[in-house]
Formats: C-alpha cells, structure tokens, sequence
C-alpha cells in the first residue's frame, strides 16, 4: 500500500504501526542505497571531469596531447628581463671572406655606364670581393694498387700488403659510412630517406644490408666505450635515472637510461622494473644521489640516496590547485619555487648552502602546508575488509608522498649538486620517442640495442661540445671516444 497524504500516514500509525514501521525501515534502506550510488557516481563524474581537464601543465600527458587550445607553458626557469635573441657582446656566428678561395670568378664592366666607351682596354683600379660558401657533394675514388715484384736473387715473388681496412675489391669507406650511421642514429631518417639523400648528393644508391653493416661494426667499437661510461656513472657523486617503453619485435619494451651532465647511457630491456633495471647496470652499483621520478622499484636500492623530481610534483599539485579547487597546492608549488630560487642565489654568490635558519625556515613551512592537506583530504581505512588496496585520492596519494619521502623532495636544498628535477633523464629519453614516433618499432632486438649505444655515444658527444659526425668516423676507424672522469 502507498499512502499518499499526511493524513494517511498518521492514520496507519494508529491502526498498523508494525506495518509503517517495516515500510519505513525498508525506506530508510533504499534511501541509504540511493545516498551511496549518488557518491559513488559523483566521485565516478569528478575523476572523469579531471580527467577530461588534465593537460601538459598539470598532468604528465606530453604537450602533443594538447592539441590547438594548448596552455601557457610553465617554465622553472622564470621570465627573463632580457630580450631574445643574442645579447651585447656576443661573437656570433657569420661567414667571413676566406683569403684562399676554391674558385675566383671575375667580373669586369665592358663599357662605361656614363658614355658608352669601351673598357676593354683599361687597366683596374681595384676591386670589391664577394665569396658564396657552396656544399660539393660528389663521390671520391680512391684505388688502392698492391704491387707485386719478382725478387732477382732467389726468385721470390712479393706482395705488397693492402691497408688493414681495405678488405674487399669495392667498399665504402669510413667517411660514407658515419654519414650513413649520423643520418640513420642521430637525425633518425628512416632507411628509404637516407638513400634518397645519399643518392642525391653523391648518385650511389646504398643497399639497406651495408646500413645494417655500418651499425653492427659501429656497435662492436664502442663496446669499450660503454663499459667505461657505466662504470663512471656508477662512480658519479649524482646521476639521473628513467625508463620508458619502446616497440621491439612488436612487444613492449624498457628503456632504462642512466645520465649525467656529461654522460649518457642507455639499455634495452623486456622489464621495466628491477629486473630491467639490473639489465642496465648502474644503479644496482650506484652509491651516490639517484634522481628519478619516484617511481617505487627504484627504493629498493637503498645503499645511494634519492632525490624526487619537483617537476612531477608540480604538475601533480596543480592538478590538486586547478582541478580539485585545493589552495594549499598552489601554496605549496611557491614554496618549493622559492626553495629554488634561493639555492640559485645562494650558489651564484659562491655559497654551497643556505643559512641555516632560513633552510629551518623552509622546511617547517613545507611541514605545515603539507599536514594542511592532510587535514584536507582525510581517509580512515574502510571498517570492513575488502579485496583489494583501498581506494585514495590523488590528492591524498601525493601527500602521504611527500610527507613519507620529505628528505627526497627537499633533498636539493640541503645538497646544491642535486638539481631541482630529473630533466636531463627526461631530455636524454625524448629523442628516443621521436625515433618510435618515425619508424614505431625496431624489428629486431640486435637493431635496438645497437641504436641505443650508438645513440649514447652520440649523446655524450653532444653533451660534450664535440663534433658528432667526426666522432662517429673515429669510431668506425677504431678509435672511439673515451670519456675521462
């Protein structure tokens, strides 16, 4: 029975209060029900509405993602006083008059522009120069003859002995061979383009067995190379660390990456957590600072000490500011700004760390904000068991983060080596998602972990101001690069 008047209620307590008593009850129940679907659909239409606002700035999508209504970028750096471009004082680069051109071509008026005299037969009085700086690109033979002569005493015949890497009838030589491996590793020009390339400039069209043979011995040269850099990374008083997945054979695969400011080291992997991270090699031996992203595997080595990267918790606090509305984030981003900005000044006057009050000062701060939002965002473990972790916010993920691995965060104040986030590794990884944007996979495991020593090399090259080309022709003539502490 459905009562559908005050009236009727209070009558049917008079005369079946059993009854109304049950049919409350059971209406009590079924608003209690409706009550948790609603917050389970409103928690279910909040995380899709955070979801649908995340963006490069406050989540770790890449910028790609973004599409045409991109945000402002956020720079650690700041906003320079300084115009663009280059600044007073600077040498620049220009082309200068070469005293020793290839080619003179002259030029000389034939007849005068004022009454049209022949002037044939006069003699100049000087002349201005202009040099056009042109690439030539055209394929150089060089034949190599090993001669054969008949001793007179005894009749031996000699021959002569050919360079050591003049091997076969026609090859290619080391100058072709680094353009081949700069193009391939370097510029990530997928095979078919480089042929095109080398074939315009020089009409030779390159076969894709010699680029695999210019990367196969490539490979085996640096060898010595990579044992040195790995050992020397694992000897670096700071190193910085991350992994990200790459296509091989047409399964996932890890690579792990380990860098400094002048080395670069990078592995292949089935794994991406500890098992992969021993395949590297560094960390399992490293005993100075890991920078990283957090990432849990990578607490379990426990004989270095850790630092976070604040750029992965700024963009997770603004996520917290801009998307959940909470002020103690943006309160916490200036924070760590202002942490930044005072170890910067502290080193550019020649310090190595800050006064001791003011860094007491920015950690009992960091404290305060950080139980504020806790405060915030409470959670008590539900009362009946469950399968499963129980669920936390994201919000309440990240505190719990930062207030169990305090000294990770803050580490770069207390250490002016540490930097204040992990964008080497992240720069060091990139121009390998760029190589699995072109080509989306390597089609043998042997491809991959050429490309990436190669790759490495390249990378350490750079880091270093060196010529990259030149130091992949070394290289391939045996005489890699070796870097030196």
């Amino acid at each position: 029975m459905v009562w559908k008047t005050r009236e009727e209620i209070i009558a049917a307590c008079a005369s079946e209060p059993e009854r109304v008593a049950d049919t409350m009850l059971a209406l009590q129940a079924r608003v209690e029900a409706l009550e948790a679907q609603v917050d389970q659909l409103q928690m279910r239409l909040r995380e899709l509405e955070r979801r649908l606002n995340q963006n490069s700035r406050n989540s770790n999508k890449p910028p790609s993602s973004d599409g045409y209504g991109k945000p402002a970028p956020i720079s650690l750096r700041g906003k320079s006083d300084r115009p663009s471009g280059g600044q007073p004082g600077h040498s620049g680069h220009r082309l200068a008059l070469r005293d020793d051109p290839d080619h003179v071509v002259r030029h000389r008026p034939s007849t005068c522009a004022g009454c049209g005299r022949s002037l044939a037969d006069v003699a100049e009085q000087g002349h201005e120069r202009r040099q056009v700086y042109e690439l030539v690109a055209r394929m150089e033979v060089t034949e190599h003859q090993a001669a054969t002569v008949c001793c007179p005493e005894c009749g031996s015949v000699n021959r002569a002995a050919f360079p050591e890497d003049v091997l076969a009838p026609t090859q290619y030589g080391p100058s072709l061979k680094a353009l081949v491996a700069y193009g391939d590793t370097y510029q990530l020009l997928p095979f078919e383009r480089l042929r095109e390339l080398i074939f315009d400039l020089t009409g030779h069209a390159l076969s894709e067995g010699t680029l695999q043979n210019v990367n196969e011995k490539l490979f085996e040269t640096l060898a010595p190379y990579e044992a040195q850099v790995q050992e020397q990374l694992r000897q670096a008083p700071v190193a910085h660390f991350d992994e990200t997945g790459l296509r091989v054979e047409g399964k996932l695969h890890w690579l792990h990456s380990a860098s400094t400011e002048a080395l670069t080291h990078y592995a292949v992997a089935a794994k991406r957590g500890v098992d992969g991270m021993e395949v590297a090699g560094v960390l399992p031996h490293f005993t100075g600072v890991a920078v990283h992203d957090g990432w849990v595997p990578y607490q379990s080595y426990q004989q270095c000490d850790h630092s976070l990267c604040n750029a992965h918790h700024e963009r997770e606090l603004r996520a917290v500011f801009e998307l959940d509305g909470q002020g103690w984030a943006q309160e916490l981003i200036d924070l760590l700004h202002s942490g930044k900005d005072a170890v910067e000044a502290a080193r550019a006057v020649g310090a190595d760390q800050l006064e001791p009050a003011h860094l007491a000062a920015l950690e009992a701060r960091y404290d305060e904000i950080v139980q504020q939002g806790l405060a915030a965002n409470p959670w008590s473990p539900p009362p009946e068991r469950t399968r499963g972790r129980p669920k936390k916010s994201k919000a309440r993920n990240l505190l719990e983060r930062l207030d169990e691995q305090r000294d990770a965060v803050l580490r770069f104040l207390h250490d002016f080596r540490v930097p204040y986030t992990n964008n080497l590794a992240e720069r060091d990884v990139r121009m390998v998602k760029v190589q699995q944007k072109i080509s989306g996979t390597f089609r043998s495991l042997a491809g991959a972990l050429q490309f990436c020593r190669i790759r490495g090399y390249i990378s350490t090259l750079k880091k270093r101001g060196l010529p990259v080309l030149a130091g992949v022709r070394d290289a391939l003539e045996g005489r890699p690069f070796l870097p030196t502490v």
